[in-house]
């Protein structure tokens, strides 16, 4: 045989299985908008989910999700349209970097910061938290084929979103497998006197500090927190690097395995868009992490 068979033979061999990962799944992804009522809020909430390009055609398929939370003065629609989340997940589902997951942006707050409800904890007239794992998240879970179990799911977050994300597994860390954390809030000193919505979502963070939480003695409430894969990610001009810096040296002085990436930027869509190519892939890896064991 010549060596320009051959050479061409092993060339053959070289690329199959690159032409087969660039191309995981048919077409592309999609996003739809639904909404869930609620008795514990007592309205209707809306949501989008980012469903996976084999959604419609592998019917038998289950996912893991993750949940994507917004922040303040936002609502479910902002990581679609400000941070093109589904070209940065086509882009790197295309490339192999992530396995198909299915993405749930739900809506926590609204652009009128002082008459629309925000934030993601429970509060008078607002039991948003109560909301969130009682019903929203099972309700997703069942429509959508995804979740069921920590191994298969995740939750991520900009500043309020970011906030909520952390504290979120930090109370229940038994039904998430990965958090990242952009820009979060994670703390705030609170409200003397709450006369708006936007006073009483404040509070719920001065309640609900993951700082305070971390800074309590226990064993027992810091031994589940090292089962979860955390990812802290804020921007070197970000008014809330402090705080994220400090929460970073909290987990650490309990043993709690945390990443930290401090970049150059501050607290806008530039860096929560460039963040979401660190946050899916950190997510996915989690995923297959965890379901491997």
């Amino acid at each position: 045989m010549s060596r320009s068979i051959v050479r061409a033979a092993c060339l053959l061999l070289m690329l199959l299985p690159l032409g087969a990962a660039a191309q995981p799944s048919r077409g592309a992804s999609r996003i739809v908008e639904d909404t869930v009522r609620s008795s514990v809020l007592d309205t209707v909430r809306r949501f989008n989910v980012l469903l996976p390009a084999s959604y419609g055609h592998d019917t038998a398929r289950t996912y893991p999700v993750l949940y994507l939370l917004h922040g303040m003065g936002e609502d479910h629609t902002c990581w679609a349209l400000k941070g093109r989340l589904k070209d940065v997940y086509d882009r790197l589902a295309a490339s192999g970097a992530i396995d198909e997951m299915i993405i749930v942006t739900p809506d926590a707050g609204g652009a009128d910061v002082k008459h629309h409800w925000q934030g993601y904890f429970d509060v008078p007239g607002w039991a948003y938290e109560t909301f969130f794992f009682s019903e929203f998240m099972p309700r997703v879970e069942q429509r959508y084929r995804c979740g069921g179990a920590k191994e298969r799911r995740a939750v991520a977050g900009l500043s309020m979103g970011g906030g909520g994300s952390v504290v979120y597994a930090l109370h229940r860390p038994e039904d998430f497998c990965a958090v990242y954390a952009m820009s979060a809030m994670l703390h705030h000193d609170g409200v003397k006197q709450p006369a708006s919505r936007l006073d009483l979502a404040l509070e719920g963070y001065h309640r609900n500090s993951a700082l305070d939480y971390m800074r309590q003695d226990g064993e027992d409430r810091r031994a589940p927190l090292r089962a979860v894969a955390w990812f802290v990610d804020c921007g070197d001009d970000d008014f809330l690097l402090r705080d994220n810096l400090a929460f970073y040296g909290l987990m650490r002085r309990a043993a709690v395995p945390c990443e930290l990436r401090v970049r150059d930027g501050g607290h806008d869509w530039e860096y929560w868009h460039s963040a979401l190519f660190r946050a899916l892939p950190f997510v996915s890896r989690a995923f297959w992490r965890a379901q491997a064991k």
